[in-house]
């Protein structure tokens, strides 16, 4: 299925490793030009050097830290002046951080929705003009099934991700006249390699892949994601094929989340 991506420019945040990474390479496999961020440049420039080799992808990597509003600014202007524009963005960077409502400081407070949801506010406002200008994009928000149904001791991460799903919604009933389609991709548990440090934590001693069977229990279809499954559904909702879908919140789950 050709979607219609060769010699976009992908703009991906938190792309050195997990689902970031994964994304990275199913533009580039398309033919997209691609960009990727992340704080920790030996892991972003191997993730790119591995994506430029498998698919002789053109792909800069940009070291940055997204929770500062001058280096978002930077980078998506980078991107500009590298590509000549903006088609796609993914607003990918995040940690899972979740405690109970009265441990949690002001200063956790506020670095999660710094992570979280002003980066994709400014990455968005950097980006939104070079979309309009070139006729049209797509923005996806990486989010979680608990920003819909937060459960006990999930704080500030599912508070952080509701506001993503709202922003989402109204940046695609705002961006709609521009053919700016902008969706949310809820995920729970898949594998990256911040769930890997995870399962090396709750499992010691147990080999990777028996520690990713004992956390796939829990999910009705009976394993975790991969990121290369969450890649492909990227790829696929800022393609051609996914031209009438905006405003839409796609749970990758395996059947967890208790809602639509």
């Amino acid at each position: 299925m050709d979607l219609g991506l060769a010699g976009k420019v992908a703009v991906i945040t938190g792309g050195s490793e997990g689902m970031g990474k994964a994304a990275a390479a199913a533009f580039a496999r398309e033919g997209a030009k691609v960009a990727i961020c992340a704080r920790r440049e030996d892991v972003l420039n191997a993730a790119a050097d591995e994506i430029r080799k498998a698919y002789n992808a053109e792909i800069i990597a940009v070291p940055t830290d997204v929770t500062k509003a001058d280096a978002c600014a930077a980078y998506a202007q980078q991107v500009i002046n590298t590509f000549g524009g903006i088609d796609i963005l993914v607003n990918n960077a995040g940690t899972s951080a979740a405690g109970a409502f009265e441990k949690v400081t002001d200063e956790e407070w506020e670095y999660d929705l710094q992570l979280k949801l002003f980066s994709a506010i400014r990455m968005s406002r950097a980006a939104i003009p070079s979309m309009r200008a070139r006729g049209g994009g797509r923005i996806i928000n990486m989010t979680t099934v608990g920003g819909k149904a937060p459960g006990p001791a999930s704080l500030p991460t599912n508070v952080s991700r509701a506001a993503g799903i709202a922003l989402t919604k109204a940046l695609s009933k705002e961006l709609a006249k521009d053919n700016i389609l902008v969706n949310t991709v809820c995920v729970s548990m898949v594998e990256s390699g911040q769930i890997s440090r995870n399962a090396a934590r709750r499992f010691p001693g147990m080999s990777l892949e028996d520690a990713y069977k004992e956390m796939g229990k829990g999910i009705p279809i009976g394993r975790i994601g991969t990121s290369e499954e969450a890649g492909d559904l990227i790829a696929y909702l800022c393609s051609n094929r996914a031209g009438f879908i905006t405003g839409a919140s796609v749970n990758f789950d395996g059947g967890v989340s208790p809602v639509v």
